[in-house]
């Protein structure tokens, strides 16, 4: 009898459903971050090689965002709100300064001086007067002056748009919260090749690094600014 009891308990615990991972993160992970006193807008790598059709790093995400972002940007700029850009460029030469990430993703290859895969996108294109980080590894934090620029300004929020989700977008939240900063990634203004991944890592940033805002919530905060 017992026997029989313990595998009508195993059989019930089997076909119990499995927690969505909102259940499962629930009272764990999710609290929030929220903007601090100061906030900068950070515009990464909306270069013309995620947008233009036929290119190796083409992402269909990207393209959708690249629509978005020059909206934020117009109300950043409006209320005087620091806005960054950073775009990857290495030496063709050697591609020396790209080290151990270059020999796994050769397709960056691409991104060097004179390729147009390698050049702004026109929406997004830095104006005259606007801070232009080049960097070469994922985070836009990494072997940059990012961290020690912000703290000069008293900036204490990161605003983050551009791309990609799953690789510099991700990276960049991770070390901005690491170097004390709040990030605020703009949902609707970050792209990546493919839903899973953007979703995932959108999923993850807001659970464990950052707030995962809308584009209209970003935008009420800049306009509530003085």
């Amino acid at each position: 009898m017992a026997s029989k009891a313990a595998a009508r308990k195993t059989s019930a615990t089997k076909a119990k459903p499995a927690a969505t991972a909102a259940q499962n993160y629930a009272g764990v992970w999710n609290n929030r971050v929220g903007f601090g006193k100061k906030a900068a807008v950070i515009v990464i790598d909306l270069l013309q090689g995620y947008t233009l059709p036929g290119a190796p790093l083409y992402a269909p995400g990207v393209v959708r965002c690249v629509k978005e972002v020059p909206g934020l940007l117009q109300w950043a700029r409006r209320k005087k709100v620091p806005v960054i850009h950073t775009r990857v460029l290495y030496n063709p030469a050697n591609f020396e300064d790209g080290g151990a990430w270059i020999r796994k993703a050769p397709v960056l290859k691409a991104l060097v001086p004179g390729n147009k895969y390698a050049e702004f996108c026109p929406e997004v294109k830095p104006p005259k007067g606007e801070t232009v980080i080049v960097k070469n590894y994922a985070s836009a934090f990494f072997g940059t002056s990012l961290a020690a620029m912000l703290t000069a300004q008293g900036v204490d929020t990161l605003v983050i748009t551009g791309c990609t989700t799953s690789g510099c977008i991700r990276a960049s939240a991770v070390d901005a919260v690491q170097n004390g900063f709040r990030p605020i990634v703009v949902r609707e203004c970050v792209g990546d090749r493919h839903e899973d991944p953007h979703n995932a890592n959108l999923f993850d940033i807001d659970a464990k690094y950052g707030d995962v805002i809308s584009k209209a919530e970003a935008i009420d905060y800049l306009k509530s600014l003085p």
